[in-house]
């Protein structure tokens, strides 16, 4: 048995409670906060109850005690993330590296070397390169010629929702000048009907995807390690992989039996609208299958529905036409009340509810599916998700509290950057884009607001999110005061956005091992920083690194 005492610092509990200054860990639970409950605990005999409450150890058996000077350091609970995709992060590592390409040309170059250095790969694939280097997001098969002509290449772009591809990739997946546009999805064409390179949202990606080879089962679990290392990094020991499909639950399920799992993962199964009658009874025997494995690191309890695209590509569907018309009010993914039909279904199964919704029509329609269900199947503790929540109608705000909706969004994406100023603004138009990502005004209507990363699509780093949420601030400190400053968020608030309301949203609270508090009863599951992260500017927060992270009482990562 080992113990670990904690003092000389700022243990923080939460948002409106005393800090505390100390704490003490028993066998990975916390069972004494404060100095003088903590001095009681160690003056007790170690064959006593209450030290060791509730892993009581074998009467005479020796505690060891490891004390941990925080050195006026700032220690929390763990930060979990409400939304990410961990496996496509991993393998980001494992094709070209394109994420820092500023220019197509250089995303042509390092292709160019990837495939030189790599001369047997039938496949060239890799992610996630910036959509808004070229106008509209609109990028030529034929550069990625110049690259590779004789193999098919594959790159996906930050958002997930839109791959490029040579002219290889496009022949091998049948693409032509006659193929029809697919069912959810789009094929931007060149003024002769020839495919560009481009294509946008699952229908169209499914033609290419449906002729790659599958991934080795060996890259796949190497990517999930590679990403529970990137959140170990940053203080992150839960995450909610939004986007897993059979192929995924394989991958974690080998991981679990191998011991590999190093952090807390719950899987969210892709509900796709074309097959989803057939899907449910494969969702449900996935669950057992996790289930029976007993892993306190996995668990499948939640359904994914995407209910539209995104702003940028002009999928994300509106109530009100984008400003071009391109796509009118964009791509709803379940029409009419498919959507409801099959959340109620999910419900019914035990499952939690996890939408995907961008436009202000995606977020209604996911509210509307909801509060269908909740009629239809009654009360219970379903808690459910809606996931970005980028664009919501005023009429619609306090019904996140009224349902028991829990918004999970990413403050990230709370800034003018390059890809608000250059894809966004212009699509929504300035009055619109200002009613974005309103965390304030959700949470101060009694809503519950968790944050999460979208990792990959941008940064995992929640310190970075954290100083953008709490300032409306890019990277340069503009705008003064911070773009739509009346919805930042208080430090102490965002904190707890990023880690015990995403505790909350994976039930933490309702397990038999809780974790997600700095409460007696509770999993260790901690951050240590060497300082308080709400005495920063926010440049200096995005930048904090994370000195220790512990999972269960183990310091799981420590900073050199």
């Amino acid at each position: 048995m080992a113990s670990t005492h904690f003092h000389n610092g700022t243990i923080w509990l939460g948002a409106g409670r005393e800090p505390a200054d100390a704490l003490l860990v028993h066998d990975g639970v916390i069972i004494a906060i404060g100095s003088a409950e903590v001095a009681r605990q160690l003056s007790t005999p170690p064959s006593s109850p209450s030290l060791a409450d509730p892993h009581e150890p074998v009467a005479g058996e020796s505690v060891d005690i490891e004390t941990v000077d925080l050195r006026g350091g700032f220690l929390m609970p763990s930060f979990a993330d409400g939304h990410a995709h961990p496996i496509f992060g991993g393998l980001e590592a494992e094709g070209p590296q394109v994420r820092s390409c500023a220019s197509v040309a250089e995303i042509i170059a390092e292709v160019r070397r990837f495939a030189e250095a790599n001369p047997d790969l039938e496949w060239i694939t890799g992610a996630s390169y910036d959509g808004s280097l070229v106008d509209g997001g609109l990028f030529d098969a034929r550069w990625l010629d110049e690259a590779v002509s004789d193999r098919p290449v594959v790159l996906r772009a930050w958002d997930y929702h839109t791959v490029w591809c040579n002219s290889r990739a496009l022949e091998l997946a049948g693409i032509t000048a006659s193929t029809p546009e697919p069912e959810l999805g789009e094929i931007p064409r060149r003024g002769d009907s020839s495919p560009l390179g481009t294509l946008r949202e699952w229908g169209a990606v499914d033609l290419v995807d449906a002729v790659r080879p599958p991934l080795d089962e060996s890259m796949r679990l190497r990517s999930l390690e590679r990403a529970a290392d990137y959140y170990l990094q940053r203080g992150v020991t839960w995450v909610q992989d939004a986007w897993v499909e059979p192929a995924d639950v394989e991958t974690y399920i080998a991981a679990a039996r191998q011991g590999r799992l190093t952090i807390r993962f719950n899987l969210a199964f892709y509900a796709d609208p074309r097959r989803f009658a057939e899907q449910l009874p494969a969702m449900i025997e996935a669950r057992l299958r996790v289930d029976e494995l007993a892993d306190q690191m996995l668990t499948a309890q939640t359904v994914k529905f995407f209910a539209d695209g995104v702003v940028e590509n002009e999928t994300g569907a509106l109530l009100e036409p984008y400003c071009s018309s391109l796509h009118s009010h964009g791509l709803r993914v379940w029409e009419a009340d498919t959507l409801a039909e099959a959340v109620r279904a999910v419900d019914a199964a035990g499952f939690q509810v996890h939408i995907h919704a961008i436009g202000d029509a995606a977020v209604r329609q996911a509210l509307d599916a909801i509060e269908s269900t909740i009629a239809a199947n009654g009360p219970r503790d379903r808690r459910p998700v809606i996931a970005h929540a980028q664009l919501v109608e005023s009429a619609d705000l306090d019904r996140f509290a009224d349902l028991g909706v829990i918004a999970n969004m990413q403050p990230l994406w709370a800034q003018l950057d390059d890809l608000m100023t250059v894809l966004t603004v212009p699509r929504l138009g300035e009055d619109r884009a200002r009613q974005q990502y309103r965390m304030r005004t959700i949470l101060d209507s009694g809503g519950h607001l968790s944050f999460g990363s979208d990792w990959p699509c941008t940064s995992g780093t929640p310190v970075e999110g954290l100083a953008i949420g709490t300032s409306r601030q890019n990277e340069a400190g503009e705008p003064y005061g911070g773009w739509i400053p009346e919805e930042i968020v208080d430090v102490d608030r965002a904190l707890d956005s990023y880690s015990a309301a995403v505790a909350h949203q994976a039930f933490a609270d309702a397990s038999p091992e809780p974790w997600g508090a700095i409460q007696v009863g509770a999993s260790a599951d901690l951050i240590r920083f060497d300082l308080d992260p709400r005495d920063l500017t926010p440049r200096e927060l995005a930048l904090l690194p994370v000195r220790t992270t512990y999972l269960g009482g183990t310091a799981v990562y420590s900073r050199a």
